[in-house]
């Protein structure tokens, strides 16, 4: 090298980092051909921390605080190069800035709905909203994990990756907390401390320490919603009974019947559909009330349900066949009116029918 480029040769005297950038968590100085020179100072602002890195392998770390760079201060970064006590040129070396603000109000959601265990619907899917805040808490690891060579790392940068790990950890956090989702608004924050536990262990492999987190909202997908709507409707709606699902299968049945009294052929259309399956039919007799068996003559809406029928005589066959008779289907109809099952329209057409069948 000539006398000349020696002298236009630049050498660095002052490392510093005035953060102009917001949401910068990783900013490495601008080396280029420059050299630091022995004796430069370092500044490193509250809220900072600064590192050497040597030829890929992370050397020395400085808190807040102002340097001379020397071989005292630079132990680690010494012992790499193997300088002697006399050192005195310059020297080459990365060094980067890291931001140690805390980020606040950053937003988290589920784009997608999570699956979870719930103590009352067994499994479902739930989206949740919510704000959380961070720092950068080991300059190293978040170097080794995240940020490596990059000239600036950004807080969007870093966020894309922790929208995945905060995904798993939730789901895994609200599956274990064993809180039903019915529950869940009255327990915001005690959902918020047990995913928050998990978070920060997850955030810790990547040098981050977690500073807050809460539950804004949690929501079911729409079609789920409804079902629970529907649920809800149950017992308001007449789920008397102590079994709430019970009520739920009554609360439907008592809906189908209207509609079914509108179709082709009445309510005479609802025995055939609930044909298809014997433990259905069973279900809609009790939630109708309908005290006899189906056949047996006399039966009347409110009645309690009747002994089993004992087995008739040949004899018998032409008062069983009675429980088809126009008669008995009026009286059916009416304690269906009764009981409100029915609207008076509804009863109205059903009776026409059974009139117009009657009189031909």
């Amino acid at each position: 090298m000539g006398i000349f480029d020696f002298v236009k040769k630049q050498f660095i005297d002052a490392l510093q980092w005035n953060e102009e950038s917001e949401g910068v968590l990783s900013w490495r100085y601008p080396m280029a051909d420059f050299e630091i020179q022995n004796g430069a100072t370092l500044t490193v602002r509250e809220s900072q921390m600064a590192m050497f890195v040597d030829e890929g392998r992370v050397a020395d770390v400085f808190g807040p605080g102002n340097y001379t760079l020397t071989t005292k201060t630079l132990p680690v970064l010494t012992n790499l190069k193997n300088w002697d006590k006399l050192f005195a040129s310059p020297f080459k070396s990365d060094v980067y800035f890291f931001s140690t603000r805390i980020q606040t109000g950053r937003k988290w959601g589920t784009p997608q709905p999570i699956t979870i265990r719930d103590k009352d619907f067994d499994a479902i899917r739930i989206r949740a909203f919510g704000m959380f805040s961070y720092r950068v808490g080991d300059p190293k690891q978040f170097f080794t994990e995240l940020a490596g060579t990059r000239e600036v790392y950004t807080r969007d940068d870093v966020e894309a990756q922790l929208q995945g790990i905060m995904l798993a950890s939730m789901a895994n956090s609200l599956g274990a907390s064993n809180i039903p989702f019915l529950d869940m608004a009255a327990n915001q924050t005690l959902m918020a401390q047990q995913v928050k536990g998990d978070l920060a262990i997850a955030f810790e492999r990547y040098g981050l320490g977690l500073d807050e987190f809460n539950v804004g909202t949690v929501s079911l997908p729409d079609e789920l919603q409804q079902a629970l709507d529907a649920r809800i409707g149950a017992g308001m709606k007449g789920g008397l009974s102590a079994d709430k699902m019970a009520g739920f299968t009554r609360f439907q049945t008592a809906e189908a019947i209207p509609l079914a009294a509108q179709n082709e052929g009445g309510l005479a259309g609802i025995g055939a559909g609930l044909s298809a399956g014997v433990a259905m039919g069973q279900v809609m007799a009790q939630g109708l009330g309908l005290g006899g068996a189906a056949g047996q003559p006399g039966a009347t809406p409110g009645s309690a349900q009747a002994p089993a029928a004992q087995p008739a005589a040949p004899a018998e066959a032409a008062p069983a066949a009675a429980a088809d008779s126009p008669a008995a289907r009026l009286e059916q109809l009416k304690g269906l009116l009764d009981k409100g099952l029915i609207s008076q329209a509804d009863y109205d057409d059903a009776k026409a029918k059974v009139l117009q069948k009657l009189i031909g």
